[in-house]
Order: C-alpha cells, then structure tokens, then sequence
C-alpha cells in the first residue's frame, strides 16, 4: 500500500527532485544487506527492537519498499494519463483517482510486485539471523539453516521443511498466476 502511493506520485507527479528520488530508491537497493547489518543492529537495539517482530518488520520494509517502488512507478507511468484526465475532469480528487482508476488498471502490476516483495522478504536470511536471538522470533530460512543433529546432519528433516517453507511461494504464485504473466507482459506487443 505505501509502495503503491510512494509510486504513483513518482509516476504521475512533476517536481523538481523527481529523478534524483528515483535514483536515491535504486541506490539504496544497490547496498550489500551485509554493509548495513552492523548500524542497523545498533539502531534497532537502541530502539529495544532487537528480537522483536517490529524490528524484523521495519527492516524489510526498509528494503523492500524500494524494489516496490521502483517496480510500480514504472507501471503507473505505463498507464494513460487520458484516463486519469478524464477522472479529474469529473471531479476525482488525487486518491479518488488513484483508487478508482489507477489501482484496477494497474492490478498485474501489483500483483507482480506483492509476490516479488513477499518472496524477497520470506526468503531474506541476514537479517533475520541478526536481528533475532531464539527461536521464537527466527524466520523459516534461519531456523532451518540452524537445524542440526546431534552427531549428524538431519538431511532429510532439513528438505522437508524446505519443502514446507516453499509451500506458501507456491500457492500464491499459483492463486496469482494469471495476474503475474498479465503483469510481466504489461506493456508487451501481442500478436
């Protein structure tokens, strides 16, 4: 939702500092996670948000809020602005628009990017490592990466979990399936 609005001001909106934002937004996602694990985690424990799930939370959508970003105002800038006019010329004010007409027309791509951000964040391994201290609070990649035996490997308990922890990717992929290629061809030649 914060990615959608940030997006479509980006998109549609004409200001000075427009590209310099957008350049910003892909810099950001051009950091190695590993270079900001050590200031975020003192920030986070001076916060006292270390192994909570509002630490975990305000550090995925750190990043992950860019790569919506970018991903969407690329969409929205796709769309016709005709429509939009139109909408205005009826008396549509800015979030009207942007929930009556802006949002249903850009459904793949919305599509496209919540299951790209959902996977980006259920797969994210570091900062779940760092940022949580037991097991209550470890996300699926930590708590299998340290699954261990007593005298050997668990491989087989170890697949397994793989194999539930792919389950929920799965389903959405395939509940979404039709909104996805609708969003990755958007703006495709068809013939």
């Amino acid at each position: 939702a914060l990615g959608s609005l940030c997006a479509y001001a980006l998109a549609r909106l004409r200001f000075r500092a427009r590209a310099t934002v957008l350049g910003l937004i892909l810099a950001v996602t051009m950091f190695p996670q590993v270079s900001v694990v050590p200031p975020l985690f003192l920030l986070l424990r001076r916060l006292g948000l270390i192994d909570t799930f509002a630490g975990l939370i305000l550090t995925y959508v750190a990043f992950a809020l860019p790569l919506a970003v970018w991903l969407l105002s690329g969409f929205f800038g796709n769309l016709p602005a005709e429509l939009e006019e139109a909408a205005r010329v009826d008396g549509a004010g800015r979030l009207r628009l942007l929930r009556e007409v802006v949002l249903p027309l850009a459904w793949p791509g919305l599509a496209s990017t919540a299951i790209l951000t959902f996977v980006f964040c259920w797969n994210e391994f570091l900062f779940a490592l760092a940022f949580t201290l037991g097991p209550e609070r470890q996300t699926v990649p930590v708590a299998i990466a340290l699954f261990r035996g007593q005298y050997q490997v668990p491989w087989g308990e170890i697949l397994a979990a793989a194999v539930v922890a792919t389950a929920p990717v799965a389903l959405m992929v395939l509940l979404f399936q039709r909104r996805i290629v609708d969003g990755l061809t958007a703006g495709a030649v068809k013939g």
